[in-house]
């Protein structure tokens, strides 16, 4: 299999924080990345932004750095990163004040696309909105991206939301979550949509239920300050696993364009109903002999902030009506995984009798690690003595099915910066779904505060509290095991 490489046209990108953790180890990397595979136009420009005093060649150093150090793969020989970074400068700017302001604008190519990101946090938004409009680089060809948290709540959010739009339009507009540039993810709707034999078994009817789990091995580490005042829900599931369960559940768009694919997301959330108290479980990992726990990471001995959460939710619409969509994240967990797995009903009626056993259907959806997809289907076993059933995975392997075209397949932030680009708005978050999300989630949060609810604690390395698997053993079901 040969993978298709399309090229952009010319483009100006400024990233904002450029200097950053973000654009050192993604960002850049991953421009690198399409520059090697032939996707970059030779008149291409991208000028890091940042506040350090740095000039052009300094940059330079500081990329080639980055790219030897975070690249997944050694640096190609023949002079590719030479040539890359000769498409690089850098300009020093005050994101609060007027300097370097001036000379931005001078490098600023004008009747091209221009992309703007923001690897800075949510509190520079308006500051940088207000600049680019102040200085004329605020124009129809202008794109900006904006990375999570959208805002702390619905309140923050409609603020940060108000701000953006004093200067740019919302088709101008890119709210990046990098879940969504997954090849997994994206497979999710080729699965759904492109293949006959999954779409009209998607619905109540015949799936029993579905679990999203995002399992993080590590700590919340340097991160302790934000975490400690956003918490799991805020930090995941308002966000990533949101935007997973939209594309699990959503009605099937009438194209695939940024706003059908986004109006069906969207009326998702609104039909997601409240969360009932206990159908929640929050935890914080505990400290062992050779790690800390979770307050002594962020230095808080009475933090009440979850590391963990489980959580079973309803959505009313008859498509999914009475089906439960379990979510868990956490960190410090025994094992680093991403997955969907939907789990369908019971053939309704056994002709194999009951010492056969109880087997299902379960299509596994792994975004990490080894991305590909699981089918289980029942078999009979091989040999004699009779009719006796086992349960068997149809596999298929990214790495394994698609061979060595598999390493050529971009990671989220290379796919989505090109996407931005190019104009394409289908895997970003409009606006308007960013307030539903939370809409949604704030009342959660409150509920927490209103009840002085405290998390469970878990040993580090296990598969978070107890209370999470008594959340699906109340309803006669477990959960797929976090194999380390």
């Amino acid at each position: 299999m040969v993978s298709r490489v399309i090229p952009v046209d010319p483009f100006d990108l400024v990233i904002f924080g450029g200097t950053g953790d973000l654009a050192r180890r993604k960002i850049l990397p991953g421009l690198f990345r399409r520059f090697c595979a032939g996707q970059m136009p030779e008149e291409a420009q991208i000028i890091g932004a940042a506040r350090s005093e740095m000039d052009d060649d300094g940059y330079r150093q500081l990329v080639r750095d980055a790219i030897e150090e975070f690249g997944d793969k050694p640096v190609p020989e023949g002079g590719a990163l030479d040539a890359f970074l000769a498409r690089l400068g850098y300009v020093q700017v005050d994101a609060t004040g007027t300097d370097g302001w001036e000379e931005l604008s001078r490098r600023i190519t004008e009747d091209r696309v221009r992309a703007f990101y923001f690897s800075v946090g949510p509190s520079l938004f308006g500051d940088l909105a207000e600049r680019l409009h102040q200085y004329g680089m605020a124009s129809g060809q202008s794109r900006i991206v904006v990375e999570k948290p959208f805002g702390h709540d619905l309140g923050t959010a409609k603020a940060l939301n108000a701000v953006l739009a004093q200067h740019f339009d919302e088709t101008q507009i890119y709210r990046i979550d990098h879940y969504l540039g997954k090849e997994t993810v994206q497979n999710l709707m080729a699965v759904r949509f492109g293949n006959v034999l999954f779409e009209p078994l998607w619905n109540a009817q015949y799936v029993d239920h579905i679990q999203v789990t995002v399992a993080e091995t590590v700590g919340v580490g340097g991160r302790g300050g934000y975490y400690d005042k956003s918490g799991a829900m805020r930090d995941m599931v308002q966000n990533h696993l949101m935007q997973l369960l939209c594309l699990i559940a959503m009605e099937p768009p009438a194209k695939f364009e940024p706003d059908s694919v986004r109006d069906e997301k969207l009326k998702v959330i609104r039909a997601l109903e409240p969360v009932e108290p206990h159908h929640i479980v929050r935890g914080q990992y505990d400290a062992t002999e050779k790690e800390p726990g979770y307050r002594e990471d962020v230095e808080d001995p009475k933090s009440r902030t979850e590391s963990f959460l489980a959580m079973k939710v309803h959505i009313s619409n008859w498509r999914w009506a009475g089906t439960p969509f379990y979510l868990r994240t956490g960190k410090r967990l025994r094992a680093r995984t991403s997955e969907i797995a939907v789990v369908f009903k019971d053939a309704p009626h056994s002709i194999f009798g009951a010492e056969a056993g109880r087997h299902r259907n379960v299509l596994i959806i792994r975004l990490q690690p080894n991305e590909g997809m699981t089918l289980d289907v029942t078999i009979k076993e091989p040999g004699p003595g009779g009719m006796r059933l086992v349960d068997v995975p149809l596999d298929m392997t990214f790495a394994d099915a698609l061979g060595p075209d598999a390493d050529e397949v971009p990671d989220a932030y290379e796919r989505l910066i090109m996407d931005v680009i190019r104009g394409n708005q289908t895997l970003f978050m409009r606006g308007d779904e960013v307030e539903a999300a939370w809409a949604w989630t704030d009342p959660i949060i409150a509920g927490w505060a209103a009840r002085n609810d405290v998390p469970k604690t878990y040993d580090a390395g296990s598969a978070g509290p107890e209370d999470s698997l008594m959340l699906m053993h109340r309803d006669g079901r477990k959960w797929r095991e976090i194999k380390a």
